[in-house]
Formats: C-alpha cells, sequence, structure tokens
C-alpha cells in the first residue's frame, strides 16, 4: 500500500542508507550507487561525493537522479523520490557532519569528518517531484 504524502517524507527523513540512480548515456543501464543522504519534510535531498567521481560527472551531466531508501525488516517499506539537482556546491564541514551524524554514532563522527578530505568532496542538493512509496505489511 502507497504511503501518505506525510509517512513517505517522515520514512525518507530517516537515516537509511540509500541509492542513488543516474543516466549513465547510450547503451549503458543506469548507474546506481548507495549514499549517506540528508532529507527533512518539504526539502531538498542532499548527498555528497567525490567531485571528480563517475557519479558526481553523471549527475552533472544528467541534471536529474532518482534515489531509494528502504527497509528491510517488516513492515517493509520503501520510498523512492526523482527530481532536479537544484544546487551543487564543494562540502563544508556542516554538510559533512551532518550527513554523517546521522550514520555514525556520536563518538565516531568528529574522527570520520577529520579523517576526510573536503576538499574533493560535492554536496549535491535534489528537489523531489516524483514520489513511489508503499509499505509492504508484516510477514
Amino acid at each position: 500500500m502507497a504511503l501518505s504524502a506525510a509517512d513517505r517524507e517522515a520514512f525518507l527523513a530517516e537515516p537509511y542508507v540509500g541509492a542513488v540512480a543516474v543516466e549513465a548515456g547510450a547503451g549503458r543501464a543506469p548507474l546506481s550507487v548507495p549514499i549517506w543522504y540528508a532529507y527533512e519534510p518539504g526539502g531538498t535531498v542532499s548527498f555528497l561525493t567525490d567531485g571528480d567521481s563517475v557519479k558526481a560527472q553523471l549527475i552533472g551531466k544528467a541534471g536529474r537522479v532518482t534515489m531509494l531508501a528502504q527497509r528491510t525488516h517488516p513492515t517493509y517499506r520503501y520510498v523512492s523520490v526523482e527530481g532536479p539537482v537544484v544546487g551543487r556546491n564543494p562540502t563544508t564541514l556542516e554538510e559533512m557532519t551532518r550527513i554523517v551524524a546521522r550514520y555514525l554514532p556520536d563518538e565516531a563522527v568528529a574522527g570520520y569528518v577529520e579523517q576526510s578530505n573536503l576538499a574533493v568532496l560535492v554536496t549535491f542538493h535534489m528537489r523531489p517531484e516524483r514520489w513511489l512509496s508503499a509499505d509492504l505489511g508484516t510477514i
């Protein structure tokens, strides 16, 4: 069963590992890779990557991405959002810390951020336009 707008936005705001998919060009399937992301209801989906990566190059060229978040235990749920990339900027210390803090224990965040090379990272911001979602119930 599809989730309500409020439920799908609340679900997407939780710290699931996401998967971003982007057009990869003629004769190729879309590139799909896992990401850590941040989202607040009504806002944009933000995620970071190496600015020289294939992912970053393809996102820049396509200007759109799809992002999927899923829960793999009962009740099984997923939310998929598609939309335009509405921003790209060098990753700030604040963005890096905010995203990492969603996924790591408090005591690990500072160390992870300190060993990361912010100079090579970019943050993308995608505005959700199309939503697919489902709660597949209990087993």
